[in-house]
């Protein structure tokens, strides 16, 4: 079977991928047992050596000094002896690495317990306060972040695909306790996961040195639940 990068089949990809980028919509390969292509997608799979070589080469250009502006699909692979080519199979612009690159060095996302509303909510803080720790403690995810805020391409990407999504769990859980009577039903979803929010992002962003404490996720959650309670 032949490939469209001319590699052999089950050799590992190389860094350096001299031949363009898969047409719009194609791939090289075929769908088991179809007799068929697979189904579209946009480049290969990823390969784990390639990929940390290009995070390495961007910690390392930051590390440097060198600012988000200049940091060029082009910069980035010569640094990493990569081609572009390899870089936007798996990334479709500068964005979206960045983004994947913030993803790999905080913490993961958080499991969810499931066995309450308030459960859910506490978990969710937790990370938040793990997240805010991580941020003060690694120069380069300070650096980044910093950095973010004046380029909105860049933060709006970060947004959609790490900060919304953390928030329509919280928003969900909020719901779950509104329709389970842990919680008032004449109050706004998105208000009540605010006030949940808030004393987080107080502590992480606008006053950098505030306390992050463990039992900091418990406490805010109890207190806001405290007050959110049906009345009789």
């Amino acid at each position: 079977m032949s490939r469209q990068d001319g590699g052999t089949p089950g050799t590992p990809e190389p860094h350096e991928d001299v031949r363009g980028p898969l047409p719009c919509g194609t791939s090289g390969a075929t769908g088991p047992g179809s007799g068929g292509p697979a189904p579209a997608r946009r480049g290969r799979p990823r390969s784990e050596g390639v990929e940390q070589a290009v995070f390495d080469a961007i910690v390392g250009l930051l590390e440097e000094g060198v600012p988000l502006a200049e940091l060029s699909i082009e910069r980035i692979a010569r640094t990493a002896g990569v081609g572009k080519a390899t870089l936007y199979r798996r990334w479709a612009g500068k964005e979206e690495l960045l983004v994947d690159l913030m993803r790999s060095v905080e913490p993961p996302e958080p499991v969810l317990p499931g066995t309450s509303a308030r459960d859910d909510l506490v978990a969710l803080l937790e990370s938040m306060r793990e997240r805010g720790l991580a941020k003060r403690n690694s120069a380069l995810l300070h650096n980044v972040f910093a950095q973010m805020r004046h380029y909105p391409k860049l933060w709006d990407a970060y947004h959609a695909t790490v900060i919304e999504p953390r928030r329509r769990l919280g928003r969900d859980a909020v719901r779950r306790a509104i329709e389970q009577g842990e919680i008032r039903g004449d109050l706004d979803i998105e208000f009540v996961n605010d006030l949940l929010t808030a004393p987080l992002l107080l502590r992480t962003v606008i006053r950098p040195g505030g306390s992050l404490e463990p039992g900091l996720a418990e406490q805010v959650v109890d207190a806001v639940w405290e007050g959110l309670r049906p009345r009789d």
